[in-house]
């Protein structure tokens, strides 16, 4: 569990603004309240309905002096946020008064808020699960609509209905496994191992295709990480600063100017997408760029989609061919850029040489071709974050988004996989539904129906102060 005290932390960002407020919750939370606030109407403190905003002022419990005229909200246990007493204080958004509100807090005997301890408490109380949880960090960390969208679907439940009802599959066949062992002897109509074996390719079916939803959850949460690659000099800079509206990256006629990755994001739809400017490619005895390609290299490999960037004012060379073969069996965008100069290259040649990438052309001196250029990375996004391909983006489509969430399906595909084993091998009952259980339990680690402090620390971590 957790100290039954009493936490205080601010509920909104650090800073000056309209608006600040301070959270209490725990059993001293609506006393602590009670000593700092005064109401302006000729009201008892104890009349105050709760989850109504009354207009008070915070004053000094030492020497009675007026701080802040400032609204307050009660929240008795357990119809809270963390399930039990809750009292907000809404007072004015400055930096030093939010402090001193706090301050006096701690001196009537709370204590500051570590990350995530709101919300860890509204889990340890039942008041949400831990993908309720994680749906709250999302919602806060959300950096586009679709990200906005199925972290919402996961707050209202949707993510935990969909693993309940699989780990309810699961203790179904546990349950068959348990009758075999106890009514062997009894004249009653049991599950064949055939029956079993067919429930759980069927249960392992469903388990795979909610694991492989992990690339598209990922993508959709954090956004799409893209490199922009090409030979020295095709422009990759100039179509980063492009994309991003702003002078980004310098921006030089000298080859090899670009040798440390630069990053930058921008939202195209519904999906945000960081952007790499990444060194030029191309065969080099300057050890210190050479360790740029290599990074360039690696960094590509990792990456969701690329941005390949060809100069049409200059002929097709070897290093446009090794840029082609990067692409090779890869989703992105290639760009012929420079169409403001002569050409010497044409898209058709680039074709006939191999690459694959749908090809804008594009001038990114005079941004001719950037509406194009952008429609297309869109709709490349839209198919990575799509669940299957060509299929619009559905933020309500079910998704895991976090490697704890994937690493316990793979747990359970696992576990099912030794189970069926097991099953076809004839194996006694009681070794079969070891395993099952264990996907069971792999499956509970999702919600926080099975777990342990280790992955509650690590989780709750993530949270800012206040949540």
């Amino acid at each position: 569990m957790y100290p039954a005290d009493t936490i205080v932390a601010p509920a909104t960002p650090p800073g000056t603004g309209a608006v600040a407020i301070v959270r209490l919750s725990g059993p001293r939370a609506i006393a602590i309240a009670r000593a700092l606030w005064r109401p302006l109407a000729r009201a008892d403190f104890a009349d105050l309905v709760p989850r109504r905003l009354y207009l008070g002022e915070i004053r000094d419990p030492a020497t009675a002096a007026p701080i802040d005229r400032a609204m307050l909200a009660v929240f008795p246990a357990p119809r809270s946020l963390t399930g039990e007493d809750v009292a907000e204080l809404q007072c004015h958004g400055g930096v030093y008064l939010v402090r001193r509100v706090i301050a006096l807090a701690t001196a009537a005997g709370a204590r500051r808020a570590e990350p995530g301890e709101f919300s860890r408490r509204a889990f340890l109380n039942g008041r949400i699960d831990l993908t309720e949880a994680e749906a709250i960090a999302d919602l806060v960390a959300a950096r586009g609509e679709a990200a906005l969208t199925m972290a919402l679907a996961q707050l209202s439940g949707a993510l935990a209905a969909r693993v309940t009802n699989l780990r309810r599959q699961v203790i179904a066949i546990r349950a068959h496994l348990e009758a075999e062992i106890d009514f062997a002897d009894e004249d009653i109509r049991l599950p064949s191992r055939d029956d079993i074996v067919r429930d759980i390719d069927s249960l392992a079916a469903d388990l795979t295709a909610l694991h492989d939803s992990f690339a598209r959850g990922r993508i959709i949460r954090e956004g799409a990480r893209a490199a922009i690659i090409g030979k020295p000099n095709a422009g990759k800079s100039s179509v980063l600063n492009l994309l991003l509206g702003t002078d980004r990256a310098i921006v030089t006629p000298i080859p090899g100017t670009t040798r440390d990755i630069i990053e930058d994001s921008i939202a195209l739809g519904r999906i945000p997408m960081v952007l790499a400017d990444t060194a030029g490619l191309r065969e080099s005895d300057d050890p210190v760029e050479r360790l740029g390609i290599e990074r360039t290299r690696r960094h590509t490999a990792a990456t969701d989609l690329v941005i390949a960037v060809f100069d049409s004012s200059r002929p097709l060379d070897s290093d446009d061919a090794g840029v082609i073969a990067m692409c090779a069996g890869r989703v992105g965008v290639a760009i012929l850029n420079k169409r403001d100069l002569p050409p010497r290259l044409s898209a058709d040649l680039l074709l006939v040489r191999g690459l694959e990438l749908p090809l804008i052309e594009v001038s990114a001196l005079t941004a001719a071709g950037l509406p194009e250029l952008r429609d297309a990375l869109a709709h490349t996004l839209a198919e990575l974050s799509a669940s299957d391909p060509g299929a619009a983006i559905d933020g309500e489509q079910i998704a895991i988004s976090r490697e704890r969430h994937r690493d316990a399906l793979s747990n359970a595909i696992a576990a099912l996989a030794a189970a069926r084993a097991s099953a076809r091998s004839a194996m006694p009952p009681e070794i079969v539904a070891v395993d099952v259980m264990a996907a069971a339990d792999a499956l509970g680690s999702i919600t926080g129906l099975v777990g342990t402090e280790d992955v509650l620390d690590a989780l709750f971590r993530e949270f800012c102060i206040g949540k």
